[in-house]
């Protein structure tokens, strides 16, 4: 099938073409003609599918089916995202696709002054991409009605849920026309969204391109077994020695993505830290030079795991397993899109074991082993679901030399400067 089969107007194939792009993906290909139909739509796929695109190009299409408002022009589509990176990634796709199109759209999040978005909103605009919080201080200080929403979009469901949205969602959707069309995109399933969906959604056409909460073919996976202590080093060392030029780190707070990002330029690796504390600027930054190549590693927490749309990205490393299984397959999808080959390694703690086998209960299938890491062997074998405590730890080990593997360094005099680690080529 190509996009000129789908029924999308000339000024939208033209936008479409223009991106290099010909045919569609699965969840395009079913997506388009049913939200064309006007009908509700509950879909489900792997990210890095083109969902994004999925659900505005026919918006886009239906909107210019329609008489141009006056001014200053009501809001008729809102799309609703958890994170404040997921917005720009959908207000971005807005932009490009209806760049031929006299429609004008307003990306709305926190993190930065409010002002210029009320000045923004106040102009009119048929499109926002917003997150639930600043959305919710926009329409309190009455500077945004929703009253003339026609198409809602809730996209990424269950990351919303997860981060304890529903109440903020339930809000919104009591603001909006008890008429309209609803578009409920999830890359995962739980109970929870099946719940979500009967209450919004008017008989929904279900769209499903892959198995639920299942990562994506192009990517290979591989865990490694190995105490907390040595897991800095060990990724230095693969990065460096692999020749890694861009990864991807995911650990589980913010502090520890401060720390590990101080330690790999230690290292003379080039990267940064995201996360929630840091600025809009700080956080833009960050993701620019990490895409065009400024920086090696970009260090993050879970808020990138939603929202990052990066070309090609060849590696993706779980510093920390993640605490909910779901949010595996949400690190691991940043790697191997469309189509492309990825590659996604866990370290792995004995006490993160129990993480490890719900991720494996998810997909349904053991995640391949590295016995040979060069350090001390673990075992990640569990017997129920709860932590295992940490044995009492001996003296650390002897590093042995082997072959340029990590722990190849003589032992250093007490108080002598510690050496800069080789691990990284610089440019």
């Amino acid at each position: 099938m190509l996009f000129s089969e789908l029924g999308l107007s000339e000024q939208l194939l033209k936008a479409v073409a223009e991106q290099g792009y010909e045919t569609p993906t699965p969840i395009q290909a079913q997506a388009i003609p049913v939200i064309l139909q006007g009908r509700d739509v509950l879909a489900g796929a792997q990210t890095g599918t083109g969902k994004t695109a999925g659900f505005t190009l026919p918006l886009l299409q239906l909107l210019q089916g329609q008489p141009v408002p006056q001014k200053p022009r009501p809001v008729r589509v809102l799309i609703l995202t958890p994170t404040r990176e997921l917005a720009m990634q959908v207000y971005e796709s807005v932009r490009t696709y209806g760049k031929h199109l006299p429609f004008f759209a307003e990306a709305i999040f926190g993190g930065v002054s409010i002002n210029p978005q009320i000045q923004k909103i106040q102009r009119g605009t048929d499109i926002v991409v917003a997150t639930p919080g600043r959305l919710l201080d926009l329409i309190q200080q009455q500077h945004l009605d929703l009253s003339k929403v026609e198409h809602f979009v809730l996209d990424e469901a269950d990351r919303m849920l997860d981060m304890g949205f529903i109440r903020d969602i339930r809000r919104i959707i009591a603001l909006l026309p008890s008429k309209r069309q609803n578009l409920l995109f999830s890359a995962t399933y739980a109970p929870e969204i099946s719940a979500l969906a009967e209450q919004i959604l008017n008989d929904p056409v279900e769209i499903a391109v892959a198995k639920r909460n299942a990562a994506a073919d192009t990517v290979s996976q591989l865990v490694y077994g190995i105490n907390r202590e040595y897991k800095r080093e060990l990724l230095s060392y693969l990065i460096g020695n692999g020749h890694w030029q861009q990864v991807l780190v995911f650990v589980r707070t913010k502090h520890g993505a401060d720390r590990l990002a101080k330690q790999l330029i230690k290292d003379g690796i080039r990267c940064a830290a995201l996360h929630g504390d840091k600025s809009q600027g700080a956080r833009v930054r960050a993701l620019e030079e990490f895409k065009n190549g400024s920086i090696t590693a970009l260090i993050a927490t879970d808020i990138a795991a939603r929202g990052l749309d990066i070309d090609q990205l060849p590696h993706v490393v779980n510093f920390d397993l993640p605490q909910v299984a779901e949010d595996y397959v949400h690190r691991i999808g940043r790697t191997g899109r469309a189509g492309a080959e990825g590659q996604a390694i866990s370290l792995v703690d004995p006490e993160e074991a129990y993480l490890l086998a719900a991720i494996e209960k998810l997909l349904k299938r053991q995640i391949p082993r590295v016995d040979d890491t060069g350090y001390p062997n673990v075992s990640l074998a569990v017997t129920n679901s709860k932590p295992q405590p940490k044995p009492a730890q001996p003296n650390k080990p002897a590093r042995r030399p082997q072959n340029g593997r990590p722990g190849e360094a003589a032992k250093r005099a007490p108080n002598s400067r510690k050496p800069r680690p080789q691990a990284a080529k610089p440019r």
